[in-house]
């Protein structure tokens, strides 16, 4: 009798499957197992210094995470698939146990040494993060999926709320959490560096949530008839999206969008050290990526049991829903990249006081998604999640008018309405998707919207590091010709597009002090030295009104991003939410399949 009560979930008075404890437990481990999936995509920020160091893998800095992001976004659409053809249960205990492996991997990495096929620690390190990333983009699909299971479509946006606070929390906890235990942590066990906490440390608190997992979810089977997944199309997917990932995240100056956009002296590097292949690098990933992807929607078009059902977007709730969160992915990004980019280089402030900014924007999620999801039963979701377009697309738009003179509390108060903005489409957006889909495609239609949030942020991270690359290449060019001429070809502002001008000034003051030492009289070095600190205050103006003009544009194209993602919305149907369970509607329609 207990085997068969946790097949699955009822409604009616005799088909009470799961208890209201067992039922909040299960809900409290996912949310315990996000938060973990969650910080481990900001946690690593603050240690990856300390980890290049102590691995000596400088030159792979960026891909400890880039291969987390890869792994996670890739494999979003194949776990929905997963979760509609086989039993939940074992989907999410596969995604957690795979994220927990992972996290023990990563926390071990180069200890033994150089290992065969796995080489040295900071390989060891960067194949460890991308088996990570693979159990964390199950638990970012498998968090809704579940919830969906566990209740009504009418009181789910209540629970879903608390899933994009956990999102807001884990922005904030992050960076700080991952900056205290390595520098505090190693104390704990001699010999296990501070880092390797950074890690290890999800393995109690991920255990906990395995444990209740196990123990306490129900199986959550599939529907009656599911077919086979289409392991070739997934091949065809995550072929298709590893270039497309790694064709954005790569370095711009040595990899440009087009051989012809590269810097004089970067093509000649470029020319020289790789044989001209590094110029097309990522116009040909970009390439293979568009050939693969373009394979796999038409392979989707004509198998059986597809990894994304095609005949999900024919309805028009799922097909303006998703494009409306590809847009707000990349709006959302860019406000956590780019704001305290626009803090540190114009005003100057440290990391800390720049990365401060951005919790009034986390309160402002936390608060949102909160409120709006303990309403969603009562007035709805497109209202919502129109009305939080609109807060944001005014905070993007003050944002956009900010220059160096722009006071603190103004910053701040841009990044609240932005963060309350953005709150309640994190789980409404979603909740549209699943009262409006056949139950029978509720994983698919569930992990394409959390895949086109995450492509959306990949994609306009990529488009808005563009943008601020153009900008400065166009100031700094200009600004080479003329330094090369009045420091007699001692300085080069080419050379300081890649740290943002960090560096330039000192370097400008240092070549006029030469030329000081070379003058013909004490008259003279003294001219030099007055007319070197002119130039090199001149130049950092230059720099800044640069990083503004950039910021500025990036933050029109943001509100412009907004924009289109409200319009789609105020056109998403409003469907009444369901107040019966999609599982009973699919046993059901099993039920009278068989009949």
């Amino acid at each position: 009798m207990k085997a068969t009560a946790r097949r699955g979930l009822g409604t009616g008075p005799d088909e009470g499957r799961i208890s209201h404890a067992d039922r909040m437990t299960v809900y409290l481990a996912i949310l315990l197992a996000l938060l973990l999936g969650a910080l481990d995509q900001t946690i690593v920020a603050t240690a990856l210094p300390r980890i290049v160091e102590d691995l000596a893998g400088v030159e792979r800095y960026t891909w400890v995470t880039t291969m987390y992001l890869l792994a996670s976004t890739s494999l979003a659409l194949v776990y929905g698939k997963l979760a509609d053809t086989y039993a939940r249960k074992h989907v999410t205990l596969a995604a957690v146990g795979l994220f927990l492996g992972g996290s023990v991997a990563c926390g071990l990495a180069g200890i033994a040494g150089p290992l065969p096929l796995l080489g040295d620690g900071m390989s060891q390190l960067v194949i460890s993060r991308g088996v990570q990333g693979m159990g964390a983009g199950g638990i970012f699909a498998m968090t809704f999926i579940v919830i969906a299971d566990l209740f009504t479509p009418a009181e789910r946006g209540k629970y879903q709320g608390y899933v994009g606070a956990v999102f807001g929390v884990s922005s904030v906890m992050g960076p700080l959490l991952g900056g205290v235990l390595t520098d505090h942590a190693g104390s704990w066990i001699p010999g296990i560096a501070g880092w390797r906490w950074v890690f290890l440390v999800n393995i109690p608190i991920g255990g906990i949530a395995l444990w209740h997992i196990l123990r306490r979810m129900p199986l959550l089977e599939a529907a009656p008839g599911a077919t086979r997944p289409d392991f070739a199309g997934a091949g065809l997917l995550v072929g298709g999206l590893v270039p497309l990932v790694v064709g954005l995240q790569i370095d711009k100056q040595a990899s440009p969008w087009l051989p012809w956009l590269a810097s004089a002296p970067m093509a000649a590097e470029g020319a020289v050290a790789s044989g001209g292949w590094q110029l097309w690098a990522t116009p040909g990933l970009l390439a293979l990526s568009a050939i693969l992807l373009v394979a796999f929607v038409r392979r989707s078009r004509a198998v059986e049991g597809p990894i994304l059902e095609p005949r999900l977007f024919s309805e028009p709730v799922f097909r303006r829903a998703t494009l409306a969160t590809f847009f707000f992915g990349a709006a959302f990004i860019s406000i956590n990249i780019f704001v305290p980019l626009f803090l540190v280089s114009t005003r100057g402030v440290s990391a800390t006081e720049a990365g401060l900014v951005l919790i009034p924007f986390s309160l402002g999620i936390v608060i949102s998604a909160t409120l709006a999801g303990q309403v969603a039963s009562r007035i709805g979701y497109r209202r919502q999640i129109v009305a939080g377009t609109a807060v944001f697309f005014l905070g993007a738009v003050l944002l956009a008018r900010m220059d160096p003179s722009t006071a603190y509390w103004q910053v701040y108060l841009c990044t609240i309405l932005c963060g309350l903005g953005a709150g309640p489409g994190m789980p409404l957006f979603t909740l549209a998707i699943q009262n409006a889909t056949d139950v029978r495609f509720v994983g698919q239609a569930t992990s394409a919207s959390q895949f086109f949030r995450q492509t959306g942020a990949t994609m306009g991270a990529a488009a808005m590091g563009a943008v601020l690359t153009f900008t400065l290449a166009a100031t700094f060019s200009t600004l080479d010709a003329e330094l090369r001429d009045r420091t007699r070809g001692r300085v080069s502002a080419q050379a300081y597009v890649s740290r943002g001008g960090v560096g330039l000034p000192e370097a400008i003051l240092a070549a006029f002090e030469e030329r000081a030492g070379e003058a013909d009289s004490p008259d003279g070095a003294v001219a030099l030295r007055t007319e070197g600190r002119a130039v090199a205050r001149e130049s950092a103006d230059r720099v800044r009104l640069a990083f503004t003009r950039a910021s500025q544009r990036i933050y029109w194209l943001v509100a412009a991003l907004t924009l289109a993602a409200g319009v789609l919305a105020a056109r998403i149907p409003e469907i009444p939410l369901r107040r019966t369970h999609d599982r009973a509607k699919m046993e059901r329609t099993g039920k009278e399949a068989e009949a």
